[in-house]
């Protein structure tokens, strides 16, 4: 009990120099190792990111990440900070709808997207400059866990199907909060917990011996899917992550399942 005190007591810059063990998929590493081996998951795949996830899901994750678009409600003026989102999917929805709600003399909504990888920025970068969706767009190197933005400077904070692969999930929600307006919104869509026992089993056969196959085949890379399917299994239930959201002092928190709890969309609001 000590020690936990003694830890919640700490900045969330001695939190992270603080030696320990975590999770890599189903394998156990030290802290200070997980952050250079998600980077290596990352590296590996992002040119073809994009392609996997809709072979992976089947399409679905465009819906999913339509839905946390819709929960937003996205409008002009409004400052999003989309983390761990290089490839630029949550952003460039997020403009498109706050455009399409402009009227004349309002200022344009803009996006910082924060990016602990270079080679999924890159890949962002890449696909803003092929659809002409480089405007109100910055694009920022940065860890989760020491965010490099003021405090209290967004109106919003989004991070989807990245938190699960942070080092300190505690501290990245302390960020979350610290950089957030009060009256922001914080939202996260993430691969969570199946809520019914028969799609249960046909996620958990599918997900363990077709996707990695699939990274094999389209990437060449059938260990980071591997480990993607495994970090899935490790990331906390619905109602323990909610609880982490409350405890990084978040107010009217929720969350809403998504094809039977394959993913949920967590909110929570700075007040």
């Amino acid at each position: 009990m000590q020690q936990r005190a003694m830890f919640r007591n700490m900045t969330n810059e001695e939190k992270i120099k603080t030696e320990g063990t975590t999770h890599f998929g189903f394998r156990d590493v030290n802290e200070d190792e997980k952050q250079s081996l998600v980077k290596g998951v990352f590296d590996s795949v992002a040119d073809k990111y994009d392609i996997m996830n809709d072979v992976m899901s089947g399409g679905l994750h465009r819906l999913w990440k339509n839905d946390l678009i819709r929960d937003l409600r996205p409008k002009p003026g409004m400052h999003l900070l989309d983390v761990a989102g290089g490839t630029g999917d949550i952003a460039f929805r997020f403009l498109k709808t706050a455009k399409s709600r402009m009227k004349e003399g309002e200022a344009p909504a803009k996006v910082t997207i924060c990016d602990i990888n270079a080679n999924m920025l890159a890949a962002g970068r890449a696909r803003a400059l092929d659809h002409g969706n480089f405007d109100h767009i910055d694009w920022v190197t940065g860890n989760a866990e020491m965010l490099p933005l003021p405090d209290c400077s967004v109106d919003a904070y989004t991070i989807a199907f990245g938190i699960r692969n942070v080092t300190h999930i505690d501290i990245a929600l302390t960020e979350a909060f610290r950089v957030l307006k009060p009256g922001g919104r914080f939202i996260c869509l993430e691969f969570s917990k199946v809520d019914l026992p028969l799609l249960k089993q046909i996620y958990d056969a599918y997900s363990f011996n077709l996707i990695p196959y699939f990274g094999e085949i389209i990437t060449g890379d059938k260990d980071s899917y591997q480990y993607l399917v495994e970090s899935i299994r490790k990331f906390p239930s619905q109602e323990k992550f909610k609880t982490m959201i409350k405890d990084a002092g978040f107010k009217k928190v929720t969350y809403r399942n998504l094809s039977g709890g394959i993913v949920a969309i967590h909110s929570g609001w700075r007040i």
